[in-house]
């Protein structure tokens, strides 16, 4: 009973506190015995009822409107605890404390506010619970290095995304199911970001911490809320590392709870509406259950960068720094064999980084050739297991 604390002279409640101290009051100056005790000489007091003073008789007032007026009060009820005042009014009036009366009768005149409206709590995550966290997408599909043959379906299923409704008045449903796969670091959440800007749409990356639960049922439950709540969005939903999910259902190694969820996430997906464009990555296809791959309308592999596609990087990176490297972007795609994407952006951050901090006398050839030594000697999986 929130309203019936609040120290607010015009909440109902503290009406009714002070409203019964009164009643108190009156009682107490008949000495009328309650609960079939003798009336005791009335000793008046002063209490302090939520920040007021309040003075009366120790001596109880009638038992059974007293028991009427707490009730009333206690569960909000206002018509109960209006009449219950008034019969005290009247029985006030014709003992002839008209005074004493009018008072009571005063406070029920008062204008009562309206019921305060229930305060409605908003969820800071959004309405699923955690299990996903969002993304703004910031990346075209025109500034990811694609290969054609990447490139052209997304483009297709972007527009089928687009003219959904052309589709469904011939009774074609957009494509909308989404498998990728190849080594990390060459594109494939980039390229989850860049669908998802290209149809102005949120993303929403997949928490597998807040998704997989330890005890039976716990985590096909929390993939029924995540699908739930991602049906009522136009959105891309993104997984990442699918294969923590998908795992083959055939593998000795596996509990029964993986292949329960596997079974659970596999018919989650059927039942999505093509608004909602699921993406999957993984870097390990030759774990996902055989189930899982005809799930997905576009299957599409994302390898590491070829030579031609690093020239082109170089290139553009010359024309975003608007100055030449001092070494030809052929030399240098060639001697920065890169593993992937990633590492094709860091390296140009860190050239970037320290041309800005050797200004105002930066020679841009120089950082170059120092970060191509550099580079050269970082730790990597091939080094990592020679040691």
């Amino acid at each position: 009973m929130p309203q019936l604390l609040s120290m607010d002279p015009t909440n109902v409640g503290f009406r009714w506190l002070m409203t019964f101290a009164l009643a108190l009051e009156v009682m107490a100056s008949m000495g009328t015995p309650a609960f079939g005790c003798v009336a005791a000489p009335a000793r008046r007091q002063s209490v302090d009822i939520l920040g007021r003073k309040a003075h009366f008789s120790t001596a109880m007032p009638r038992a059974d409107l007293l028991v009427n007026l707490v009730r009333a009060g206690s569960q909000g009820d206002q018509r109960t605890f209006r009449s219950t005042v008034e019969a005290m009014a009247a029985e006030e009036r014709a003992k002839r404390h008209g005074p004493l009366a009018d008072r009571l009768e005063e406070n029920l005149r008062q204008p009562t506010p309206g019921p305060k409206a229930p305060e409605v709590v908003r969820s800071f995550d959004g309405g699923h619970g955690g299990l996903l966290y969002e993304m703004e997408p910031r990346r075209s599909l025109d500034s990811i290095f694609l290969d054609s043959t990447v490139l052209q379906p997304v483009r297709e299923l972007v527009e089928e995304q687009q003219r959904a409704e052309l589709l469904r008045s011939y009774g074609i449903e957009p494509r909308h199911r989404v498998l990728l796969a190849g080594p990390p670091g060459n594109g494939k959440t980039t390229l989850a970001e860049g669908i998802a800007f290209e149809l102005m749409v949120p993303l929403f990356v997949v928490r597998y911490e807040a998704v997989v639960g330890s005890f039976l049922g716990e985590t096909s439950g929390r993939l029924k809320r995540l699908f739930d709540f991602a049906r009522t969005h136009h959105c891309v939903l993104f997984f990442d590392e699918f294969d923590t999910l998908g795992k083959e259902r055939g593998d000795t190694h596996e509990t029964g709870e993986i292949k329960r969820v596997v079974s659970s996430l596999l018919l989650q997906i059927d039942a999505l509406p093509s608004h909602v464009v699921v993406v999957t990555a993984t870097n390990h296809a030759e774990l996902l259950d055989r189930a899982v791959w005809r799930r997905f309308q576009l299957r599409l592999d994302l390898p590491a960068p070829t030579l031609a596609q690093r020239v082109a990087w170089f290139e553009r990176f010359e024309s975003e720094v608007g100055m030449a490297l001092g070494i030809s972007v052929k030399t240098l795609a060639s001697r920065f064999v890169a593993q992937n994407f990633s590492e094709l952006e860091q390296f140009c951050l860190d050239v970037r980084r320290r041309y800005v901090l050797a200004l105002p006398g930066a020679d841009i050839k120089r950082i170059v050739a120092d970060r191509l030594a550099q580079w050269k000697g970082r730790v990597g999986p091939a080094t990592a297991a020679k040691d």
